[in-house]
């Protein structure tokens, strides 16, 4: 799958599919987050415990996301 096809099947799924739009407006909300510390000077300790565990969190959302969008793609097969 290109690129292409990757963002038609996320735009599909975003508009369709409970979970993924679930899942996608977590991962955006966690990379918000994150946005919000890496434009700090200084993180507390507590910051940056935080700071990676948004990484491990977004991270493991994508992961699911992927695994939706690579089922969706098995059941709904294109002609070439």
């Amino acid at each position: 799958m290109n690129g292409a096809e990757a963002q038609e099947v996320r735009h599909v799924l975003l508009a369709s599919n409970d979970q993924y739009r679930e899942l996608a407006n977590l991962h955006h909300a966690l990379d918000d987050r994150l946005h919000e510390l890496t434009v700090k000077h200084y993180l507390t300790n507590s910051e940056q415990v935080e700071e990676v565990t948004l990484k491990k969190r977004k991270l493991a959302l994508k992961d699911q996301m992927e695994r939706i969008a690579t089922d969706w793609v098995r059941g709904h097969p294109h002609d070439s």
